[in-house]
């Protein structure tokens, strides 16, 4: 009896007992646990209300965040300022070295294409970059000068075309549009330099006016009010030969570039099929 008493294990002191928290090294080894399910359980066994203090699992983002952007949005960004710095350097070129009004059919093309490429909004922001650019390369007051009648005539003409006007209706449109831009920029100009650019303009063609009498053969002397409205309708004309030009251009680019406008009227196509 004395022996079995003396063979009892004796039950392990406190100090002695293993800590439950220790993990046998060859049992991590035998159970494969990925960091995955070591985040599902710590964030199982945090408290409700600490919840919204601890770090979002990876594969389980909240709701209310924007996982992606719309892979479009940097496209449109690059293309906008691409086309708006196109048209900048094209009025640019155009005002230090002009070489006819070859360069200024191209003034309001590029911001009419992003309209057709990417909408009103990108549009209307192309037109403010480019009237920013030039602010900043020419000084405000020929920046302005950009923006009214170009950049306003390149959104028109995107808008138009977009929606599928005739070629009849984007022209009558658009000179009165650059109509009235001309009329702006003899405001402006008069404004800026303290004299009365419109006073030049009826001068001169006063003396068109009496030279082309004379060569007609006609006794009469032109009175303010059909001098004034000669310069109107000089200004109508010329700017319905500009818009129609500007349509062929971008009838033969905008073609190649993937974005067609409206098919202009059959002897138009005639005549450029027989070219």
């Amino acid at each position: 009896m004395t022996d079995s008493a003396d063979d009892k294990v004796p039950e392990p002191t406190s100090d002695q007992r293993p800590d439950p928290t220790v993990v046998d090294q060859d049992d991590t080894q035998s159970d494969s646990v990925t960091w995955s399910d070591v985040e599902a359980e710590l964030f199982s066994q945090t408290p409700t209300g600490d919840r919204a203090s601890q770090p979002q699992m990876l594969d389980q983002p909240p709701h209310n965040v924007l996982r992606t952007l719309d892979p479009s949005l940097p496209l449109v960004m690059v293309e906008t300022a691409f086309l708006a710095s196109a048209a900048s350097l094209v009025f640019l070129v155009n005002y230090y070295f002009p070489i006819g009004p070859l360069l200024r059919l191209f003034f309001s093309i590029p911001i009419s294409l992003t309209y057709l490429r990417w909408g009103s909004r990108a549009a209307w922001m192309g037109a403010l970059v480019s009237g920013l650019l030039l602010s900043v390369l020419m000084g405000p007051a020929r920046s302005i000068l950009f923006v009214m009648p170009y950049g306003l005539l390149g959104v028109l003409l995107g808008v138009l075309w977009r929606r599928g006007a005739t070629w009849i209706v984007s022209i009558g449109i658009g000179s009165i549009i650059g109509s009235l831009g001309f009329f702006f920029r003899i405001w402006l100009v008069s404004l800026l330099l303290g004299d009365d650019i419109w006073l030049y303009a009826t001068t001169q063609t006063t003396d068109l006016l009496e030279w082309l009498f004379v060569k007609l053969g006609l006794l009469y002397q032109p009175t303010l009010a059909l001098v004034q409205a000669a310069i109107v309708v000089m200004v109508i004309l010329n700017n319905l030969v500009y818009l129609f030009v500007v349509h062929l251009v971008a009838w033969l680019l905008l073609d190649r570039l993937g974005n067609p406008i409206p098919r202009p009227p059959k002897w138009v196509q005639v005549l450029m099929d027989y070219e």
